[in-house]
C-alpha cells in the first residue's frame, strides 16, 4: 500500500465502521506517562474515580462503574475506559440510608 492511498484507506474504514477501537482515541491519553502491564498499557499512577447510588449495592457498583467507563471513554477513547481492562482497581459502599446504597470507585485507565 502507498503512501498516498493509505488516507483513503483510514477514511473508508472510518466510515464502514471496520477500524479498531482505538480509532476514537481523544490524543489526551499522550498527556499521561504509560506503561506495559501484561498484555495491556496502563497510567502508573493517574486514577480516575466514579459515585453510583442505588437501592442495592450491586446497583450501585453497577452505577459507579458506568459512571467511571463514561468518563473515562469522554476524556480518552472507547479503548482506555473499559473497566474490566482497569488496574489498582478500589471499590467502597455503605448503606446510605432509606434501604439505598452509595459506592465508590477509583481504578488506572488501561487499554
Amino acid at each position: 500500500m502507498s503512501a498516498k492511498t493509505l488516507p483513503v484507506v483510514v477514511a473508508a474504514g472510518m466510515l464502514l465502521g471496520v477500524l479498531p477501537a482505538a480509532a476514537d482515541e481523544t490524543g489526551l491519553a499522550g498527556i499521561h506517562d504509560m506503561r506495559r502491564e501484561g498484555r495491556r498499557v496502563c497510567f502508573p499512577d493517574h486514577f480516575h474515580s466514579g459515585s453510583g447510588n442505588g437501592p442495592s449495592k450491586k446497583v450501585a457498583i453497577a452505577q459507579a462503574i458506568g459512571s467511571w467507563q463514561d468518563f473515562t471513554t469522554l476524556e480518552y477513547g472507547s479503548s482506555w475506559g473499559q473497566w474490566s481492562k482497569a488496574g489498582s482497581k478500589k471499590i467502597g459502599c455503605a448503606p446510605s440510608g432509606g434501604g439505598q446504597w452509595s459506592c465508590q470507585i477509583e481504578a488506572r485507565p488501561c487499554k
